[in-house]
């Protein structure tokens, strides 16, 4: 099996979740008159997914740990397909925010086992741009649900829109029973002949022993007991757990989910008819592919922190003008085209920092043994931000209108970046175990805060009393 097969599917999962996520902002245009749906009825059919997926993410961690990785994001699959079918064939409200929150389990389950499936099936040293490949899966997922929604607006075929998602979720399903489990998993799990072998297809021949001899040490020390979640309490583990919710909330309260969920229906309230609504929003959407593609190129160059600093900066600087220009301009038409570009730029800027170092840095900073349990709680806070968000935001842009929302997003950056800068640790050109003994060396919970030129020294100066030697990897 060919490395790009094993980090294909193992991101396809992706494309299913930015299928579902971006499908329904073409739906709602039709279905809410269809319906007759009021702000708050549209705020639940667009957050219902992001609910399920809380529970979806809160079984992930255990999930991930007892089954593995590959069956995990198989099981995943197989609801996609039975949650698409049901909104397929919905007969009204009610039934279709059953079959979407079903979706959500899907999504949420994928979303905490997929990073951590790449990042531990990838080489050290490009780690950050085979895990980005499944936020470009999930943002090309996104641009073909607008495609779909624009393809379908003429004959207002919404259930078809819906019901193309079966043909990835299929293809998911099928590809996973081919695929390998994890190294990690399997080593720990006494599989070790199996972790072998995969390892000799993803990694160059001189790295397989000293890989093992890293996954060995960090089970080890692992092996007193099962990862549970009171360990993320343990004063070694807290700076990860600090990081992980910072980014995982942070990336929803930066508002991008209402723009994925309701870029047609903003368009749409500024005077755009329904087809060009559809497609200023596949102009977002290839914005948020081109720039995620961009930044699978840099990740591992640039490093992960300088990006979410500068994705903050864009998306703050955004936001903020396009308040401006919908309260000082009154000609419908200019503030729809200055709203599209300036939701190129913010989308840019997101998708440069927050759209994928936030995955691939959750599933690099949580140590082996907590690893699905961390997964699971950074992706339960994630997608309870998600749906706060694409819940309250139709009543938010009704009784605050657009230019007050975008200030309360603009606000929310200007905060995530003093966080980020104080709190984030950077994670480039490190294995998986190297930043675990550094966690484990820093047992007074500095590490997250100091810069990075000074932690190795802080590292240095614990490791010898706190952490054996381990092998370089």
């Amino acid at each position: 099996m060919s490395k790009g097969t094993l980090y294909f599917f193992g991101a396809l999962g992706g494309i299913l979740f930015g299928y579902d996520l971006g499908v329904i902002s073409g739906v709602l245009l039709f279905i809410k008159k269809i319906w007759a749906l009021s702000s708050l009825a549209q705020g639940v059919v667009g957050g219902c997914l992001a609910f399920g997926a809380v529970f979806g993410a809160a079984m992930a961690g255990k999930l991930t740990d007892r089954l593995g990785r590959r069956v995990t994001i198989m099981l995943a699959a197989s609801i996609f397909a039975l949650g698409t079918i049901g909104c397929s064939f919905a007969p009204n409200f009610t039934v279709l925010v059953i079959a979407r929150t079903v979706v959500g389990i899907a999504v949420g389950t994928s979303s905490a086992t997929v990073p951590t499936y790449l990042s531990e099936l990838a080489p050290t040293k490009v780690r950050g741009a085979l895990s980005t490949l499944n936020q470009l899966m999930i943002v090309s997922g996104v641009l073909v649900a607008y495609v779909v929604d624009w393809a379908l607006s003429g004959p207002a075929n919404w259930r078809a829109m819906f019901a193309a998602a079966l043909i990835p979720a299929l293809v998911l399903l099928v590809g996973m029973m081919f695929m390998p489990e994890t190294p990690r998993w399997l080593v720990k799990a006494g599989r070790e002949d199996e972790a072998r072998a995969v390892l000799r297809s993803t990694h160059e021949a001189a790295e397989i022993d000293p890989e093992l001899d890293n996954i060995r040490e960090v089970i080890r020390l692992d092996s007193e007991q099962q990862g549970r979640l009171r360990d993320l309490a343990a004063a070694w583990v807290r700076p990860a757990l600090i990081v992980a919710l910072i980014l995982a909330i942070g990336q929803q309260l930066s508002g991008v989910n209402a723009i994925n969920l309701y870029a047609p229906t903003m368009f749409t309230d500024l005077g755009f008819g329904k087809s060009s609504s559809l497609l200023a929003s596949i102009v977002l959407g290839a914005t948020k592919v081109a720039f995620t593609a961009w930044v699978i190129f840099t990740i591992d160059r640039r490093g992960r922190k300088p990006l979410l600093l500068l994705g903050n900066v864009f998306m703050a600087a955004t936001l903020f003008l396009l308040g401006v220009v919908v309260l000082s301009l009154h000609s419908h038409t200019a503030v729809g085209i200055i709203t599209l570009v300036l939701l190129i730029v913010y989308l840019a800027g997101y998708e440069l920092g927050w759209g994928a170092v936030v995955w691939v840095m959750m599933a690099e900073i949580f140590p082996l043994k907590v690893r699905g349990v961390g997964m699971g709680v950074g992706s339960v806070a994630l997608w309870s931000a998600t749906f706060a968000i694409t819940f309250i935001f139709p009543v938010m842009d009704s009784n605050l209108g657009l230019a007050y929302s975008a200030w309360i997003f603009a606000a929310i950056s200007v905060v995530l970046f003093v966080l980020v800068r104080r709190r984030v640790l950077e994670t480039k050109g490190r294995s998986l175990e190297q930043i675990e003994l550094d966690l484990r060396g820093a047992s007074d919970g500095r590490c997250a805060a100091i810069p990075s030129q000074h932690r190795d020294q802080h590292r240095d100066q614990h490791r010898d009393q706190e952490v054996p030697e381990t092998p370089a990897p």
